[in-house]
């Protein structure tokens, strides 16, 4: 059995630094099934990566990748014997960190649902991380590597804070000014020790956008939009297509023909200032009109794809984050219920303006990969059972349906 257990959540590029080395060195490092509460304990910051040894805990990825580096000196993955080496190898280390993983971070992330899209921090995201890469791939010049004529761990490094950027958001535009960072980037990722840990590394094509994120202007199917040949005369006076009209939202629609008495801010303010649920949902029933707004259960119709925690939650989010356009006429609240070991599985209760979930499907297409039943509307009464349905989906903390609840989201 390994003396050495690396503790970490699955696919973490932080990790990857630490198990790239390990195959360079043949060193055997044990992956634990990644529980956050182990982590807790080993982890003086109480975050992944840690490493157990039989002589102690370490902590933080690169402290790990260089421990791992250093067990077999002959590998040159600290460079080369040389003092003056070994400190060029924690120089691309230290650049890294500082210039590299958090613009790479903050620009990925996104895609992935693991932060929210904003867009002055996506900007300034892709110019700092162009900045490192001009720095990198001027230095690549005249190199094959970035210390001396091998891989060391400068470059396991460094790769491994560019490996999800490449896949995901850094197309060929994007890097057709840094020729040699790519020629050094696809050295290194086609590498045996790499591939074994990291797999096949398919290069970006399209940048991939997160929710919330446009496209960028100008950019649309078919190609070049500039016009080749054509009578130039002819199109000057070709007067310019009418504006399209502009098409009010149904909701808006609704509220002028059939207004509503139950006023949707006025019950999320209730919900958020109330002391207790039960003064909440109380005051809910006494607002409720059931002639203008509608009760609606909902139900994920794939919950076998939901393998861990934090990335049903991350789906979560996303869905309520796509939802933003009916947010003045919408509330809800959904759960992750289950365990990773048994199943999990997401549902909701949402309050939606007329009698009918299409606008929300209309706003967010995540809402067609979900089952939803009408509780109670202008054609379904209402009853003592769906009031304890709403309530025990919009009060629980611990359990539903005794379930334990692990995450759960409020749309107000």
């Amino acid at each position: 059995m390994s003396s050495y257990t690396l503790h970490t959540p699955a696919a973490n590029f932080r990790a990857f630094k630490a198990l790239i080395a390990a195959e360079y060195n043949g060193v055997t490092v044990n992956v634990a099934d990644f529980d956050e509460s182990v982590v807790s304990t080993l982890s003086p910051t109480g975050k992944a990566p840690v490493l157990e040894t039989k002589s102690g805990v370490i902590f933080e990825s690169n402290a790990i990748a260089r421990f791992i580096a250093k067990i077999r000196r002959d590998t040159g993955l600290i460079g080369n014997g040389s003092i003056i080496e070994e400190a060029c190898v924690d120089s691309w280390i230290d650049f890294s960190a500082n210039n590299l993983e958090l613009p790479a971070c903050v620009w990925w992330y996104p895609t992935a649902g693991y932060m929210p899209f904003q867009k002055a921090a996506y900007e300034k995201s892709k110019a700092d991380l162009a900045n490192g890469l001009t720095i990198l791939d001027n230095h690549l010049n005249d190199k094959t590597y970035l210390v001396n004529d091998q891989i060391t761990l400068a470059d396991i490094t460094v790769a491994s804070a560019l490996v999800y950027p490449m896949k995901l958001v850094c197309d060929k535009a994007y890097l057709k000014p840094f020729p040699n960072l790519v020629r050094w980037f696809t050295t290194c990722v086609n590498q045996t020790e790499f591939k074994a840990v990291i797999g096949e590394v398919k290069m970006c094509k399209k940048e991939t956008m997160a929710a919330g994120q446009e496209a960028p202007q100008g950019q649309k199917k078919g190609g070049d939009n500039k016009k080749k040949g054509g009578d130039k005369k002819k199109e000057k006076k070709e007067a310019p297509p009418p504006a399209p009209k502009k098409v009010e939202h149904p909701y808006k629609v609704m509220d002028k023909k059939a207004p509503s008495k139950f006023s949707m801010d006025a019950w999320k303010k209730t919900y958020s200032n109330s002391k207790d649920y039960d003064d909440a949902m109380s005051k809910f029933w006494g607002l409720y009109d059931i002639e203008g707004w509608s009760l609606w259960e909902q139900n994920y119709n794939y919950n076998e794809d939901n393998k861990r925690i934090f990335m049903t939650a991350n789906a979560v989010t996303g869905f309520q984050q796509r939802s933003d356009e009916v947010r003045k006429w919408a509330f809800g609240i959904m759960d992750v219920v289950g365990t990773e070991e048994t199943s999990l599985e997401i549902k909701g209760v949402w309050l939606l303006r007329g009698d009918t979930v299409e606008h929300l499907k209309n706003a967010n297409d995540d809402a067609n990969w979900y089952s939803w039943k009408m509780l109670a509307g202008p054609s379904v009464a209402l009853t003592d059972e769906t009031k304890k349905t709403v309530a025990d989906y919009w009060c629980s903390e611990e359990e539903l349906g005794g379930k334990p609840i692990q995450d759960s989201k409020v749309f107000k």
